[in-house]
């Protein structure tokens, strides 16, 4: 029987052999407990200047300083006298002229000094340390530079509360601090928690600076005390920087990406989603063709979804036919051509000419990473830009350098609650080492569900990039595979994504200037907060400055531990502000609900919702701004023709929005966008606007370049006019939308709001908030009550009344308040009746409290999940008929009435345990979850247990019954020449039982697990 795998099948042996070759350089730590600690450099013996290059000697070992710039330095050590430099001109690029410096002899000591820093080379031994100009302390060497057969290592002491990021792409890690722990910089193929594909040899620290190591050799760095960091080489070649001001992080990346590129900006289709699948000859989905990609393609089109490139051939000896013909349906459906380059780039060139557009590598060709995968990146990027298009490529295993051509990808994983988990940190840790664009496909290529897909896609659209893939799973990946409610969610985030291009698009730029990608750890923007280096950040990120996202990782609807940090954040669904520092528990999220908040003063270009491609804007589509005025703030779009590489000289243009509003409570707020600098083929010369502002307060007037717009009475009204303005107090907490006619983009205007406010409105928490306690549960077509509770703000809520808006079909009314006291809750229960024929399973609802507090007429809403159960049995049921609420599994589904067997539907075979066949029960590989709904109706639950006949004795698995969270019964380790365990539990009183199979010994293989002859005793 086939498991899972980590890795494809027809590559895994390759791949055995790589690992072979590079077990000796490239894994384990620095140095084994039992090594000899080596040879340590000795006293200065020798002492020579040459402009901004110095040599030292000690003995025969030769030292050399070679100045960068006033702030970047590299220093090199030769053990046996001479240098040697394997990278060449690799990865680090020219750098034009080097700085001034000045050096002296103060005794103990040499000093070498540009204007902004001094490294001082101690002499006796040879020891080295970096001060500023004024002269604060950046580090230390706690001995001097040290070696061993197997590598080079450099001490430096680690100040009492210093804090570590990079290493490149550490899967699981990296968004917070890599104090105390210890990080492996190679090519592992370990694109699991864990691993560390896409290493990069580079490390920063929170006191300012920078490190980078010049070679294509492994690293270990152990951020003890000291902190260590070595290099399976008998060299050491190593890049300083020194961070300024309080953004010195960002400005060591900058440095750092200057020495090695900065990264690319892709093409604005290759911001769109992505999918990858193999069409021609695939082993798993039948015979098809190159131009079946086609009809997928209308898939994207007919369900209304965005989507910008498709690879056609990701699977081992697929191949391609018809690639021109395929290249030119697809652009013809607003998508590029992508291609995997599974054995190479022979035929780029050719393929280029057909339309490929995209290229990924893959671990067959370039899976020794370092020089190899470097080397690859470069030319399929270049492979593509000989075209006129830019270079579009996915790295697997890449290096440092990669970052200036290719996004890299995580690699091959299995969709899981886990999976979701580790990835949260991996991609904005990976931005603290100048990676700008880091992903992994939606939902992984193996095992997942409906539900972990759409969780996946929902945090990944504030990615600038990813994409899905096909063939691998049991059943095909597109957002729109998985029927209602999931692709109507998935098309939701999938075209939040699409309007936040201009957001992320401009933020591409700004990485080909400062090589600070778009996904941040919040350390990186909050460096002085104690708590952003910390676990209580790990599990969420910032997209830009403006948007902090927090997943949900786990099969729930609600989210605890999302730390907000200092200032104002509003939910960016319901428009509650919160003030930071906080820790929100408890956080409402059922299914369609990312937890995703906007920072005070948030200025974000956007599409207006809508369009599914890029290519639908046209000269009359509106620029949107959604506004969160809080004090002065600013924006800078940055606009080209998204497709060119005409942008490289200088055929682009950039236009700023500036906020002025107030600090906090009532004020006017004033808009000035200024003229649109530059040009590029395609700008339009005068476009309309259309701008948000989340203010709380309806304004007294509102003037656009010192005319007054006209107030409009309804929304409808607002979408009739030309130009006009209107307040929805029921959108968001209360929000002014604000339309122009077209204005010329050659030309600044202002916009002023009068006797408005700043975002929370113009008596900050004086409105109610909604909260809907979870759990709650009512039957399909059963009367039944929801309770809301209602918090009254800093001000009496009067007048309320609580409302449910429900789907089709549903009844609701309505629960009213005469008064609330400020500062207290009120529980209300509105009357809920679901339809007959609601699917069971969560609902997403939501609840609308409208009510009266400072004046002011205002609405609060929550959204929230309600269960929908089944009808409770009433005689005696097998567990195969009854409705599963949640059913996940380790590998394809689980089956009803017959074993696992492989990963589709109903492919398993009759139940066999000890040679006994069941005609009922259910078939399930470790590690896997059957939940059913007895509702209290029954006594009893019985089965047999073990692991199905067909594994001929392989597998080790563990079961267990659990009943609303508690666990009931839980067998001994059970194998595949284990007897069949008999289960006898009482389940009196249980709501919700859970069937679990947990794979016990980590290896997953042959895990086929049965509950044979499952019943209740219901009655």
């Amino acid at each position: 029987m086939r498991s899972p795998t980590r890795f494809r099948p027809v590559v895994a042996a390759a791949l055995l052999g790589l690992l072979a070759v590079f077990a000796g350089p490239g894994g384990g730590s620095a140095q084994a407990a039992d090594e000899p600690s080596g040879t340590t450099v000795g006293d200065v013996t020798g002492f020579d200047a040459d402009g901004s290059v110095y040599q030292l000697t000690a003995g025969q070992v030769e030292a050399r300083v070679s100045f960068v710039s006033a702030e970047t330095f590299r220093i090199e050590l030769a053990p046996d006298g001479k240098f040697t430099d394997p990278a060449g001109g690799d990865i680090v690029l020219p750098q034009g002229k080097a700085p001034r410096t000045k050096w002296s002899d103060k005794g103990d000591r040499y000093e070498m000094r540009t204007s902004k820093v001094t490294l001082r080379a101690y002499k006796s031994p040879l020891r080295f340390a970096l001060y500023r100009s004024d002269g604060g302390r950046v580090w230390a060497e706690s001995k001097g530079l040290s070696w061993t057969e197997g590598g080079t290592t450099q001490s430096l002491a680690r100040g009492a509360d210093e804090q570590f990021y990079g290493g490149g792409m550490q899967n699981g890690r990296g968004n917070t601090s890599h104090r105390g722990k210890k990080v492996e910089v190679s090519v592992d193929y370990n694109w699991d928690d864990g691993g560390h594909p896409n290493s990069v040899p580079f490390y920063l620290s929170s006191e300012g600076y920078g490190v980078f190591r010049n070679t294509y050799a492994p690293n270990t760095y152990d951020f003890g005390e000291p902190v260590t960091a070595t290099a399976k080489e008998q060299r050491f070649d190593a890049y300083y920087f020194a961070g300024r001001g309080g953004d010195a992080a960002k400005d060591v990346i900058g440095q750092y990406t200057k020495l090695t590129g900065k990264p690319f900006l892709p093409p604005v289709y290759g911001m769109e989603i992505g999918d990858a699948d193999c069409y021609l000859h695939n082993a798993n989905r039948g015979e098809r063709h190159t131009l079946d990609a086609l009809e997928v393609a209308d898939g994207y089109v007919e369900n209304d979804m965005p989507n910008g490139w498709m690879l056609v051939n990701d699977g081992y000896g697929c191949g391609y036919e018809d690639l021109a013909e395929t290249a030119k349906g697809l652009q013809e459906r607003d998508m590029q051509l992508g291609l995997w380059t599974e054995d190479g780039l022979d035929k780029i060139a050719e393929q280029v000419k057909a339309g490929q557009r995209v290229a990924k590598l893959d671990v067959a060709w370039v899976g020794d990473g370092y020089k190899k995968a470097l080397d690859g990146c470069k030319d399929a990027y270049k492979g593509i830009e000989d075209s006129d298009a830019r270079g579009f490529t996915w790295a697997p295993e890449s290096w440092s350098g990669a970052q200036r051509c290719g996004v890299q990808w995580s690699g091959d994983q299995s969709g899981s609650w886990e999976y979701i988990r580790w990835q949260i940190p991996t991609y904005a840790g990976s931005t603290m080492s100048g990676l700008a664009y880091t992903t992994g496909d939606v939902d992984g290529i193996f095992g997942g569900s409906p539900k972990t897909y759409v969780r996946d896609l929902q945090w990944k659209m504030f990615l600038p990039v990813t994409m899905t893939m096909d063939g691998w799973a049991a059943s095909d990946k597109q957002p729109f595979r998985q029927g209602e409610p999931y692709t109507s969610i998935n098309r939701k985030y999938l075209k939040l994504h699409e309007s936040l291009l201009p957001y992320l698009y401009s933020y591409g730029h700004e990485a080909t200037q400062t090589g600070v990608g778009a996904v941040r750890p919040l350390a990186l923007e909050y460096p002085h907060d104690p708590k952003a280096a910390t676990d209580a950040a790990k599990y969420e990120f910032l997209t830009g400055e403006d948007f902090l996202v927090a997943p949900v990782y786990k099969d729930t609807t609600t989210r605890d531990g999302i730390y907000l940090p200092k200032g104002t954040w509003t939910d960016y669904w319901s428009g509650r502000t919160y003030r930071g520092p906080t820790t929100i528990d408890g956080y409402s999220a059922p299914l369609d609900t990312l937890p995703l908040f906007v920072r005070g003063g948030a200025t974000v270009p956007m599409w207006p919702g809508g369009i599914r491609s890029h290519r639908d804007r046209t000269a009359d589509s509106p620029l949107a701004w959604d506004i969160y005025p809080q004090g002065d703030s600013s924006f800078e779009l940055y606009e080209d023709d998204g497709v060119t590489r005409q942008h490289r000289d200088g055929k682009y243009a950039t236009q700023r929005a500036e906020v002025r509003a107030p600090h906090s409570g009532a004020g006017d707020v004033r808009v000035r966008i200024g003229a649109s600098k530059g040009a590029y083929k395609g700008k339009p010369s005068s476009r309309p606007y259309a701008f948000t502002l989340h203010t709380g307060d309806a304004p007294s007037r509102v003037e656009l370049g010192g005319h007054r717009l006209p107030r409009l009475s309804s929304e409808n009204a607002y979408d009739r006019a030309r130009a006009g303005w209107f307040y929805d107090r029921d959108d968001r907490g209360g929000v002014v939308k604000v339309k122009t006619a077209a204005l010329r983009t050659d030309r600044a205007f202002e916009l002023r709001l009068d006797d408005t406010s700043a975002v929370g409105g113009a008596v900050p928490g004086a409105p109610a908030t909604v909260g809907v306690p979870a759990g709650q549960e009512l039957g399909a077509g059963t009367p039944g009550k929801v309770a809301v509770d209602i918090t009254a703000g800093t001000k009496d809520a009067t007048g309320v009344e609580a409302t449910l808006d429900v789907p089709a079909g549903w009844t609701a009314g309505t629960a009213k308040a005469d008064r609330i006291p400020a500062g207290t809750t009120r529980r209300v229960e509105v009357a809920l009746t679901p339809a007959k024929d609601a699917d069971v399973g969560e609902q997403p609802l939501t609840a609308t409290v409208r009510h009266r507090s400072a004046g002011q007429e205002r609405t609060a809403v929550q959204r929230f999940a309600l269960g929908v159960m089944p009808q409770a049995p009433a005689e005696d049921t097998w567990a195969s008929d009854m409705k599963w609420l949640k059913s996940t599994n380790g590998y394809g589904p689980a089956e009803r009435d017959r074993s696992n067997g492989e990963s589709g539907a109903e492919d398993g075979h009759t139940l066999t345990l000890a040679g006994k066949t069941y005609e009922k029960g259910i078939g399930t590989h470790a590690d896997s979850v059957s939940e059913v709904y007895p509702g209290g109706r029954c006594t009893k639950f019985t089965a047999d247990v073990g692991i199905d006949d067909e594994i001929n004795g392989y597998g080790e698995v563990a079961f267990s019954v659990e009943a609303d969270g508690k666990v009931l019964w839980t067998s001994p380790k059970v194998t595949g020449a284990s007897a069949t365990v008999p289960v006898d539990v009482d389940v009196r009183g249980a709501r919700h039982v859970e069937l679990k199979v947990s794979d016990t010994n980590g290896s997953k293989s042959g895990d086929h697990a049965d509950w044979a002859a499952a019943r209740f005793s219901c009655g």
